[in-house]
Protein backbone atom coordinates (compact mmCIF):
# COMPACT_ATOMS: atom_id res chain seq x y z
CA UNK A 1 0.00 0.00 0.00
CA UNK A 2 3.06 2.53 0.21
CA UNK A 3 3.90 1.93 -2.95
CA UNK A 4 0.83 2.26 -4.29
CA UNK A 5 0.04 5.72 -2.31
CA UNK A 6 3.33 6.78 -3.33
CA UNK A 7 2.83 6.52 -6.75
CA UNK A 8 -0.72 7.60 -6.61
CA UNK A 9 0.98 10.69 -5.35
CA UNK A 10 3.30 11.51 -8.34
CA UNK A 11 1.07 11.05 -11.18
CA UNK A 12 -1.61 13.49 -9.59
CA UNK A 13 0.85 15.82 -8.48
CA UNK A 14 2.24 15.74 -11.96
CA UNK A 15 -1.69 16.02 -13.54
CA UNK A 16 -1.93 19.08 -11.60
CA UNK A 17 1.73 20.78 -12.30
CA UNK A 18 2.00 20.22 -16.00
CA UNK A 19 -1.59 18.95 -17.24
CA UNK A 20 -3.72 22.13 -16.05
CA UNK A 21 -5.88 19.50 -13.68
CA UNK A 22 -8.17 22.11 -11.84
CA UNK A 23 -10.37 19.38 -9.65
CA UNK A 24 -9.18 16.20 -8.31
CA UNK A 25 -12.40 14.08 -7.16
CA UNK A 26 -11.07 11.50 -4.94
CA UNK A 27 -13.64 8.40 -4.95
CA UNK A 28 -14.01 6.23 -1.55
CA UNK A 29 -11.50 8.45 0.08
CA UNK A 30 -11.52 6.91 3.16
CA UNK A 31 -8.73 8.56 5.17
CA UNK A 32 -6.49 9.35 2.74
CA UNK A 33 -5.18 13.00 4.07
CA UNK A 34 -3.32 14.29 0.25
CA UNK A 35 -5.36 17.83 0.44
CA UNK A 36 -3.20 18.40 3.82
CA UNK A 37 0.04 17.00 2.92
CA UNK A 38 0.67 17.39 -0.60
CA UNK A 39 2.12 20.45 -2.34
CA UNK A 40 -0.92 21.24 -4.35
CA UNK A 41 -1.41 24.83 -5.74
CA UNK A 42 -4.19 26.79 -3.40
CA UNK A 43 -6.93 26.88 -6.49
CA UNK A 44 -7.13 23.33 -6.93
CA UNK A 45 -10.57 22.28 -5.89
CA UNK A 46 -10.24 18.84 -4.06
CA UNK A 47 -13.68 16.98 -3.65
CA UNK A 48 -13.24 13.94 -1.75
CA UNK A 49 -16.64 11.36 -1.88
CA UNK A 50 -17.17 8.63 0.75
CA UNK A 51 -19.96 7.18 3.03
CA UNK A 52 -21.05 9.99 5.53
CA UNK A 53 -19.50 8.05 9.07
CA UNK A 54 -15.99 7.91 7.26
CA UNK A 55 -15.29 11.16 6.15
CA UNK A 56 -16.90 12.58 9.87
CA UNK A 57 -14.31 10.49 11.48
CA UNK A 58 -11.67 11.32 9.14
CA UNK A 59 -12.34 15.19 9.71
CA UNK A 60 -12.86 14.74 13.50
CA UNK A 61 -9.83 13.58 13.55
CA UNK A 62 -7.98 16.22 11.44
CA UNK A 63 -9.77 18.68 13.69
CA UNK A 64 -7.75 22.03 13.03
CA UNK A 65 -5.51 21.37 10.39
CA UNK A 66 -5.96 23.24 6.96
CA UNK A 67 -5.84 21.96 3.13
CA UNK A 68 -3.32 23.29 1.24
CA UNK A 69 -5.99 23.80 -1.63
CA UNK A 70 -9.90 24.19 -1.68
CA UNK A 71 -11.53 21.34 -0.12
CA UNK A 72 -15.25 19.95 -0.24
CA UNK A 73 -16.59 16.67 1.15
CA UNK A 74 -19.27 14.62 0.00
CA UNK A 75 -21.28 12.40 1.43
CA UNK A 76 -22.55 9.82 -0.49
CA UNK A 77 -22.84 6.47 -0.77
CA UNK A 78 -21.38 5.60 -4.63
CA UNK A 79 -23.59 2.73 -4.70
CA UNK A 80 -26.69 5.28 -5.16
CA UNK A 81 -26.44 5.76 -8.87
CA UNK A 82 -28.69 8.98 -9.36
CA UNK A 83 -26.88 10.74 -6.57
CA UNK A 84 -23.50 9.66 -8.30
CA UNK A 85 -24.71 11.21 -11.53
CA UNK A 86 -25.86 14.23 -10.39
CA UNK A 87 -22.31 14.72 -8.17
CA UNK A 88 -20.58 14.04 -11.08
CA UNK A 89 -22.85 16.59 -12.98
CA UNK A 90 -22.04 18.83 -11.39
CA UNK A 91 -18.69 18.70 -10.78
CA UNK A 92 -18.24 18.14 -14.10
CA UNK A 93 -19.99 21.53 -15.34
CA UNK A 94 -17.55 23.63 -12.73
CA UNK A 95 -14.17 22.58 -14.20
CA UNK A 96 -12.05 22.19 -16.95
CA UNK A 97 -10.50 19.54 -16.57
CA UNK A 98 -10.68 17.07 -14.00
CA UNK A 99 -8.81 13.98 -12.89
CA UNK A 100 -10.51 11.18 -10.59
CA UNK A 101 -9.14 8.94 -8.25
CA UNK A 102 -10.35 5.65 -6.96
CA UNK A 103 -7.29 4.08 -4.95
CA UNK A 104 -8.22 0.45 -3.14
CA UNK A 105 -12.01 0.60 -4.59
CA UNK A 106 -12.07 -1.04 -7.88
CA UNK A 107 -11.01 -4.40 -6.60
CA UNK A 108 -14.37 -4.83 -4.46
CA UNK A 109 -16.74 -4.26 -7.34
CA UNK A 110 -18.51 -6.73 -9.54
CA UNK A 111 -17.57 -5.92 -13.45
CA UNK A 112 -20.94 -4.70 -14.16
CA UNK A 113 -20.46 -1.76 -10.86
CA UNK A 114 -16.65 -1.06 -12.69
CA UNK A 115 -18.07 -0.40 -16.25
CA UNK A 116 -21.37 1.57 -15.04
CA UNK A 117 -18.90 3.80 -12.69
CA UNK A 118 -16.81 3.99 -16.06
CA UNK A 119 -19.73 4.92 -17.93
CA UNK A 120 -20.75 7.70 -15.64
CA UNK A 121 -17.19 9.30 -15.45
CA UNK A 122 -17.11 9.25 -19.25
CA UNK A 123 -20.14 11.23 -19.46
CA UNK A 124 -18.97 14.19 -18.01
CA UNK A 125 -16.84 16.08 -20.41
CA UNK A 126 -14.53 17.70 -18.83
CA UNK A 127 -13.71 14.15 -16.99
CA UNK A 128 -10.48 13.58 -18.68
CA UNK A 129 -8.09 10.89 -16.74
CA UNK A 130 -8.86 8.69 -14.33
CA UNK A 131 -6.05 6.95 -11.93
CA UNK A 132 -6.97 3.42 -10.71
CA UNK A 133 -5.38 0.56 -8.82
CA UNK A 134 -5.57 -2.82 -11.16
CA UNK A 135 -5.33 -6.50 -10.16
CA UNK A 136 -4.73 -8.79 -12.39
CA UNK A 137 -6.69 -12.61 -12.13
CA UNK A 138 -3.89 -14.68 -10.65
CA UNK A 139 -3.30 -11.66 -7.71
CA UNK A 140 -7.27 -12.06 -7.51
CA UNK A 141 -6.57 -16.11 -6.73
CA UNK A 142 -3.32 -15.26 -4.65
CA UNK A 143 -5.12 -12.92 -2.68
CA UNK A 144 -8.41 -14.74 -2.24
CA UNK A 145 -5.88 -18.04 -0.97
CA UNK A 146 -4.71 -15.74 1.24
CA UNK A 147 -7.24 -13.57 2.77
CA UNK A 148 -10.20 -15.47 1.11
CA UNK A 149 -12.09 -15.95 4.54
CA UNK A 150 -11.39 -12.97 6.48
CA UNK A 151 -12.92 -10.83 3.49
CA UNK A 152 -16.07 -13.02 3.20
CA UNK A 153 -16.74 -12.68 6.60
CA UNK A 154 -16.34 -9.35 6.60
CA UNK A 155 -18.55 -8.86 3.57
CA UNK A 156 -15.64 -7.17 1.12
CA UNK A 157 -14.59 -10.15 -1.05
CA UNK A 158 -11.91 -9.40 -3.76
CA UNK A 159 -13.94 -9.51 -7.09
CA UNK A 160 -12.26 -7.22 -10.02
CA UNK A 161 -9.73 -8.49 -11.66
CA UNK A 162 -10.54 -8.53 -15.42
CA UNK A 163 -8.47 -10.88 -17.51
CA UNK A 164 -8.68 -8.16 -20.40
CA UNK A 165 -6.63 -6.03 -17.90
CA UNK A 166 -6.88 -2.47 -18.97
CA UNK A 167 -9.05 -2.93 -22.35
CA UNK A 168 -11.44 -4.21 -20.12
CA UNK A 169 -12.09 -0.30 -19.82
CA UNK A 170 -12.11 0.42 -23.83
CA UNK A 171 -15.63 0.11 -24.69
CA UNK A 172 -17.05 1.97 -21.76
CA UNK A 173 -14.89 5.37 -23.13
CA UNK A 174 -11.77 4.78 -21.65
CA UNK A 175 -8.04 3.77 -22.66
CA UNK A 176 -4.79 3.13 -21.30
CA UNK A 177 -2.02 6.14 -20.93
CA UNK A 178 0.09 4.82 -18.46
CA UNK A 179 0.90 1.84 -16.49
CA UNK A 180 3.26 1.19 -13.67
CA UNK A 181 4.46 -2.43 -12.32
CA UNK A 182 3.83 -2.58 -8.57
CA UNK A 183 6.85 -4.88 -8.77
CA UNK A 184 9.20 -2.60 -10.62
CA UNK A 185 7.74 0.43 -8.76
CA UNK A 186 8.66 -1.25 -5.23
CA UNK A 187 12.18 -1.46 -6.29
CA UNK A 188 12.89 1.90 -7.66
CA UNK A 189 11.14 3.00 -4.37
CA UNK A 190 13.18 0.61 -2.11
CA UNK A 191 10.27 -0.83 -0.87
CA UNK A 192 10.24 -4.41 -2.00
CA UNK A 193 9.21 -7.52 -0.21
CA UNK A 194 11.30 -9.89 1.67
CA UNK A 195 13.24 -12.06 -1.14
CA UNK A 196 12.68 -9.93 -4.01
CA UNK A 197 15.87 -10.82 -5.41
CA UNK A 198 14.87 -14.42 -6.08
CA UNK A 199 11.77 -13.10 -7.72
CA UNK A 200 13.87 -10.90 -9.89
CA UNK A 201 16.68 -13.87 -10.85
CA UNK A 202 13.72 -15.82 -11.87
CA UNK A 203 12.16 -13.50 -13.82
CA UNK A 204 15.46 -12.39 -15.82
CA UNK A 205 15.65 -16.35 -17.20
CA UNK A 206 11.68 -16.42 -17.74
CA UNK A 207 10.40 -16.50 -20.89
CA UNK A 208 9.64 -13.04 -22.59
CA UNK A 209 5.79 -13.80 -21.68
CA UNK A 210 6.20 -14.54 -18.62
CA UNK A 211 8.31 -11.45 -17.95
CA UNK A 212 5.34 -9.43 -19.30
CA UNK A 213 2.56 -11.52 -17.62
CA UNK A 214 4.64 -10.68 -14.71
CA UNK A 215 4.90 -7.03 -14.80
CA UNK A 216 0.82 -7.11 -15.23
CA UNK A 217 0.59 -8.69 -11.98
CA UNK A 218 -0.61 -5.52 -10.29
CA UNK A 219 -0.33 -1.89 -11.31
CA UNK A 220 -1.26 1.33 -11.19
CA UNK A 221 -3.15 2.86 -14.34
CA UNK A 222 -4.07 6.58 -15.53
CA UNK A 223 -6.77 5.98 -17.97
CA UNK A 224 -7.46 8.69 -20.47
CA UNK A 225 -11.10 9.40 -22.62
CA UNK A 226 -10.97 7.04 -25.49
Amino acid sequence: MIVRTAIFDEIILDAVQTKGVDLVVNLAAGLDARPWRLPLPPELHWVDVDLPDILDYKLATLGDAQTVCRYEAVRIDLRDVPAREALFARLGAGAKRALIATEGLLVYLQPEQVAALAEDLHAQPSFAEWLIDLASPMLLKRMTRIWGKNLEASGSPFVFGPAEGTEFFRPHGWQEAQYRSMWDESLRLHRSMKGAWFWNLLGKVAPQKKREEFKRFSGMVLLERV
